[in-house]
């Protein structure tokens, strides 16, 4: 079937774990082998199984006390120290895993690793050297779009990874969930530069025009940019996202076409057989 992976990347506290949770999860009641690869040297607790581990060849607190580094500092230390490893830790680490292996990355919160930085590029391409087919899921936290300049700020940074990674790009808007109206999301799902700009217009001072009016349009010039909500609270909507990513890596292209319906009917199933018994 091919070897597939997602780059979970964001914010910090963009709810970037508990997506890989969540699908971790999913992925179990459809019958689906994923792996969780922590790429977080700072990471402490999780919520779901660890096939392997950066911490294993360097972890940021080890970092920031041997070198005398800050916490962000010694993050970025960690991020080349991987990159200058790919062949010796993570080669040898995916070895381990197949065709039939699907693996998801949680990455760290500092949106320079992705923005500014190669560090993630080098490592895509190593994958895809590797032979794996890749999808990046960018999470924004839901609650970031409460007014179009936050929006637009979370959209940039959306934008600045898409363009700097190359690879396809599934954006969630997280949490919503949390969100008490939910309708109020929806003109950001497929954002409208236009409208988005006489937002900004009335949030703004005149002398911001002429910069709103650019950003608005390089929003609509490059025409890439959409987001997905996420509610996890319903499956349907992790359903409706890893489906998404399914289309953009053609996740099993060589098997029979599987529609939202298929998966909807693999969970009922699974939970008829946790609540039925033996009959006499």
């Amino acid at each position: 079937m091919g070897k597939y992976a997602q780059i979970v990347i964001g914010p910090a506290g963009s709810g970037k774990s508990t997506y890989c949770k969540h699908l971790y999860e999913h992925c179990q009641v459809i019958k689906r082998s994923v792996h969780v690869v922590n790429l977080d040297p700072a990471a402490e607790d999780f919520h779901y199984p660890v096939s392997f581990d950066i911490r294993d060849l360097i972890s940021l607190d080890d970092c920031m006390e041997e070198m005398e580094l800050g916490p962000n500092g010694g993050l970025l230390y960690c991020m080349e120290y991987l990159q200058e490893n790919l062949d010796e830790w993570l080669g040898e680490e995916l070895q381990s895993y197949g065709d039939e292996d699907y693996l998801i990355f949680d990455c760290p919160g500092q949106i320079e690793l992705y923005n500014h930085l190669n560090i993630f590029k080098v490592f895509a391409e190593y994958l895809q050297r590797d032979g794996w087919t890749l999808c990046v899921v960018h999470c924004l936290d839901a609650h970031f779009v409460t007014d179009a300049s936050k929006f637009i700020a979370g959209a940039l940074q959306a934008l600045a990874s898409m363009v700097r990674l190359e690879l396809p790009h599934v954006n969630l808007l997280t949490k919503c969930d949390l969100v008490s109206d939910k309708d109020s999301l929806e003109e950001f799902l497929v954002p409208d530069p236009e409208l988005l700009l006489n937002q900004l217009s009335k949030n703004t001072g005149p002398r911001f025009k002429q910069l709103n009016k650019a950003i608005a349009g390089l929003l609509d010039e490059f025409s890439l940019l959409s987001f997905l909500a996420l509610d996890i609270s319903k499956e349907e909507s992790i359903t409706d996202v890893l489906l998404q990513i399914d289309m953009a890596t053609q996740y099993g292209e060589d098997a029979d076409v599987r529609m939202r319906e298929d998966f909807d009917g693999e969970q009922e199933e699974e939970q008829e057989d946790g609540c039925g018994g033996d009959s006499d």
